[in-house]
């Protein structure tokens, strides 16, 4: 199956293959022939929504605070399989599953489907590229989910992990205390991995345990750098300058 897979994005590439993975989604895939083709290819990724949220799916958002959502609704972008455009689809990522929804056309009375979990599978998400990948968490657990490449360096790749996290309501318990009504609370976690070192780390949110993670000769340089920068790594831009830092 995987040849018959990748022998179908061969043939679609060739001809479609121009369209870079910048951001820029492609409108037209080369005609009524090779959307179809390339239709066909984009079915073997997909198969049902988690069963765990089969009984939310029809849920009214506007009931709650948050969303399990990074997106309500379905944007664009192109999928790839093994760093090979595949075509065009609509997306929406549900961060409480860590689950991406698909459909192949813009139309509201499409039913989406779920993108299966596979590690040579991508595509955009805020011009970010998002994988499936394996990972260790700063409690040493080892786990899988998806990661969002925020920065290529030269010696690290620097994740972003997007989470959601749902919290039942709670009813008045009298007319003094009010409702708690059900939320959902977004939240994110950064990782990072050593180029030809096949682990990817969480990054810890104390600038004294992030410097324990890095190479002992570049320990002491990045301690007196974050002092002298006053940066502190629970910032995203801060932690995108250390690390431009330790790629330079």
């Amino acid at each position: 199956m995987k040849k018959i897979i990748l022998f179908a994005i061969t043939v679609i590439a060739s001809t479609t293959l121009q369209a870079q993975y910048s951001g820029q989604v492609p409108t037209n895939l080369g005609g009524a022939s090779q959307n179809a083709a390339a239709g066909a290819v984009i079915s073997n990724f997909l198969g049902p929504v988690n069963e765990a949220y089969q009984k939310r799916r029809e849920i009214d958002l506007d009931k709650f605070q948050g969303s399990p959502y990074t997106s309500n609704t379905f944007a664009p972008t192109v999928l790839k399989y093994n760093d090979e455009v595949v075509g065009a689809i609509y997306y929406r990522y549900n961060a409480l599953n860590e689950e991406i929804e698909i459909k192949k056309t813009s139309s509201e009375d499409e039913a989406y489907q779920a993108l299966v979990k596979d590690k040579e599978i991508s595509l955009l998400i805020n011009s970010k590229p998002l994988s499936f990948k394996t990972f260790v968490t700063e409690k040493n657990s080892t786990i899988n989910g998806y990661l969002s490449l925020i920065q290529k360096g030269s010696k690290y790749d620097l994740y972003e992990r997007t989470l959601v996290k749902f919290t039942e309501g709670q009813p008045a318990q009298n007319s003094f205390v009010a409702a708690v009504p059900s939320r959902f609370t977004k939240f994110t976690e950064f990782y990072f991995q050593k180029n030809g070192v096949n682990r990817i780390d969480q990054i810890p949110q104390k600038n004294k345990k992030l410097i324990k993670l890095v190479d002992e000769s570049k320990r002491e340089e990045l301690k007196v750098f974050l002092k002298e920068s006053n940066l502190n790594i629970k910032s995203e831009q801060d932690l995108i300058k250390v690390f431009d830092y330790l790629n330079s």
